[in-house]
């Protein structure tokens, strides 16, 4: 799965429904989730996109978007924000909400 960088981070969201995971690479939670991402990813092809940010090497969008705890998830439809959840997400949740915005 890609991991953004802040420099193109707006182009990538801007078309379409783009989930973004918000994450650090030591935090237990959002390694649990990535596999849950990657199942919805391939469900999903190409009506969606799945993203993930490091908030460690991306301090900016962390802080842009507001970014208190990780895992952080947030939903947007050509590049609005429009839903956004804190924690471990369970994939037929994820999969229904990125649904209602195809």
């Amino acid at each position: 799965m890609e991991i953004l960088k802040d420099k193109e981070f707006d182009e990538k969201i801007k078309n379409g429904v783009v989930v973004v995971d918000f994450f650090a690479t030591w935090c237990g939670p959002c390694r649990m989730m990535s596999p849950i991402l990657e199942e919805c990813q391939e469900t999903l092809g190409e009506k969606a996109k799945i993203y993930k940010v490091d908030v460690d090497e991306s301090q900016n969008l962390a802080r842009k978007f507001g970014i208190m705890s990780i895992p952080t998830i947030i939903v947007f439809v050509n590049g609005e924000e429009v839903e956004k959840h804190i924690g471990l997400w369970n994939k037929d949740d994820l999969f229904e909400t990125v649904e209602k915005y195809l």
